[in-house]
């Protein structure tokens, strides 16, 4: 494929980094990189306290198991996601309340969240898609009036933010993924952040698979000993060595991906003035980190049509989420009340990604484009 979707990149001593860890002896988990990395998060975006994680989903999965959640409690997450967002509760054995994107955005909408919530709800999981935030403002005021857990899902919301806070930071608990489809990538690899000093104590135990090892490790008890659930969370040093170096260069890499972002912008504004295709709607207040430009197609058979198109010129273009409420497994299992999510379904049968990665031309965008502008004949 001449433009593939996504090209994973090394942009600074990922190799050099690598090398270093085995030369300290050390390439289990938590040793140096890792808290390199670690503190180069709480550092640059005043996040209160991070661990570094084996993936996003784990990530998860650690918040599932801090909300400490009940059989029959329920958790609101928006249908249009990847399977992972729900997943972890699913596992918890709570029941799962799905959400329905906004008609322009496929982000959850902020204005139909309360009607989902009942004496049952503990948490509420929200997913920055895109990198373009949700509506905090709003969000927030329902998660302080019903009490609720708010558990933000940044995977692919690295540097972005809302009214000048970085994502990551609203919620009692958040998360993000180094996947090599991320800005930021590892190969795997995840961050859950904890913003709520309730979580902290905890959550370092079960990220040490249970044990009181972070304690004993500062000498603040004598034993090492197994005192509640968890699993394996922690990513080797390989993996955190590798990170770090792409988090040194962050800047270089956000700067290239969002100048790419606005070139499609600009080259395909005309198609969206002319109702041919749509943009999606950023709300106010929300910036681009340039992880995904997409746009979105009339229908099913027309976004089809044109990946095809796209890839008779050897370019790679990617529709994305199924809408999990119609996922098999939420069928079979959950005991899901949602009413029909129209939105979550438009996004599902019309949102097309374009390819977005460090190393393509600003020439190629315009080729891309330009395909695209022949394909609707403007």
């Amino acid at each position: 494929m001449k433009i593939p979707y996504n090209k994973p990149f090394l942009i600074g001593k990922e190799t050099k980094y690598i090398k270093e860890a085995i030369k300290l002896g050390k390439i289990s988990g938590n040793g140096t990189f890792t808290k390199k990395c670690q503190n180069f998060f709480q550092e640059t975006f005043g996040f209160k306290k991070c661990l570094l994680t084996t993936s996003c989903t784990d990530a998860l999965e650690m918040c599932a198991l801090l909300c400490n959640l009940e059989h029959g409690d329920e958790v609101i997450v928006p249908s249009y996601t990847f399977v992972s967002t729900a997943l972890a509760f699913v596992r918890e054995g709570v029941n799962i309340i799905f959400a329905d994107s906004y008609d322009n955005n496929p982000n959850i909408d902020a204005d139909k969240i309360e009607s989902l919530i009942t004496e049952k709800t503990k948490v509420l999981v929200i997913v920055h898609y895109a990198g373009s935030a949700c509506e905090m403002n709003k969000i927030m005021q329902i998660v302080e009036k019903h009490n609720l857990i708010l558990i933000e899902d940044c995977a692919q919301a690295f540097d972005s933010y809302y009214d000048k806070k970085p994502l990551g930071s609203f919620g009692h608990l958040a998360v993000f993924s180094f996947h090599e489809t991320k800005n930021i990538i590892s190969g795997e690899g995840g961050l859950l952040v904890i913003n709520d000093d309730n979580f902290i104590k905890r959550a370092e135990i079960l990220w040490e698979k249970g044990t009181n090892r972070a304690d004993f490790s500062r000498k603040l008890v004598s034993k090492y000993e197994w005192i509640d659930t968890g699993s394996s969370f922690l990513p080797s040093e390989i993996i955190a060595a590798f990170l770090y170096a792409q988090l040194e260069n962050y800047q270089k890499i956000q700067k290239k991906r969002i100048s790419i972002w606005f070139e499609y912008f600009k080259q395909l504004q005309a198609l969206c003035r002319n109702n041919k295709i749509s943009l999606g709607c950023q709300i106010d207040k929300a910036t681009t980190n340039g992880h995904i430009f997409y746009i979105i197609c009339k229908s099913n058979d027309e976004r089809q049509k044109l990946i095809d198109y796209l890839k008779s010129f050897d370019i790679l273009a990617v529709s994305h989420y199924l809408s999990l409420a119609n996922s098999p497994f939420a069928k079979k299992h959950l005991k899901n009340k949602t009413n029909h999510l129209e939105n979550a379904d438009k996004f599902e049968n019309t949102l097309l990604r374009l390819p977005i990665y460090y190393e393509l031309k600003i020439s190629q965008v315009r080729e891309i484009c330009n395909h695209i502008k022949d394909f609707y004949k403007v």
